[in-house]
């Protein structure tokens, strides 16, 4: 059977098989399926592009004033609608200020509270931080989520997906209490992969760790991650656009490495995350 009709089988709601399960089954490596980049026209890709660095600059923009932006500054022949679509379900981003906002979250599900407001993080595993960003391609475009240990900034776990499947989310989170052990804080924003029942059984099973949310348009929440997805575009990703799924994966991957092990942080007193979260761990072991 050909790859292309075994990867129309696989179903994002099996009520039985994971999606990694499915690809098992089918045969198929489960990069045969997540490292397809999505794919959307030429003017939504160059759209796509445009709007994912100028919210890196000004993440206290919403649609609207994307759209402003895209039709008188940047001269784009367009209407309204297509940037929402692009701004909130495609690439699933919400502005960073107090009002009205269009996230994804599902309001059927419970927002838990945010933990950290005056919280002093002073040990690795204490809090992480986890988040979803669009990843711009040259023919195309994928998703990037990363977990980051706050006191340390070390990227504990990453995965990259065409999708924003919660599945995809919760097995990377779960390979990363595999690998890392549990903090005692994991820190989301309120999109429906972190509100899903899925996620939230996952990250309170046993008791050990507490699921903190941001509050809707709060900069400052999810800083930390934040600031990382700045680093990784402009140093890695803006810089050259991968043409295929694998050919991005290899790049992340070489980046990841960079970011935890050579990589010095002025904000940890020009540290390596490393130095602070692996060391650190195995001392408390």
């Amino acid at each position: 059977m050909p790859l292309a009709q075994k990867r129309e089988m696989i179903s994002k709601g099996h009520f039985d098989m994971s999606i990694v399960q499915q690809c098992e089954a089918l045969g198929i490596h489960r990069s045969g399926y997540y490292y397809k980049p999505r794919q959307e026209s030429k003017l939504n890709l160059e759209l796509m592009r445009l709007m994912d660095e100028h919210y890196l600059a000004h993440p206290y923009k919403g649609s609207p004033q994307m759209y402003k932006w895209l039709k008188f500054d940047k001269g784009f022949d367009i209407n309204h609608k297509r940037v929402d679509r692009l701004y909130y379900e495609i690439m699933g981003l919400v502005s960073l200020q107090p009002g009205k906002h269009t996230t994804r979250r599902n309001k059927a599900h419970k927002v838990f509270p945010y933990l950290l407001r005056n919280l002093e993080i002073v040990a690795p595993n204490q809090v992480w931080q986890i988040d979803i960003t669009y990843i711009p391609m040259l023919n195309g475009f994928m998703y990037l989520v990363a977990i980051i240990d706050v006191y340390s900034r070390y990227i504990v776990n990453w995965a990259l997906s065409n999708n924003m499947d919660k599945q995809w989310v919760c097995d990377c989170m779960e390979q990363a209490f595999i690998d890392s052990g549990r903090p005692q804080i994991v820190n989301t924003d309120q999109g429906s992969q972190f509100t899903s029942k899925e996620f939230v059984t996952l990250i309170l099973a046993g008791e050990i760790t507490k699921l903190s949310m941001d509050g809707k348009g709060r900069a400052t929440d999810n800083a930390y991650i934040e600031r990382f997805w700045r680093s990784i575009k402009y140093e890695k990703i803006y810089l050259n656009p991968s043409s295929d799924g694998l050919d991005l994966y290899l790049k992340i991957r070489d980046y990841m490495d960079y970011y935890n092990k050579m990589r010095r942080h002025s904000r940890i007193d020009d540290k390596r995350p490393s130095d602070l979260f692996i060391e650190q761990l195995m001392t408390v072991a």
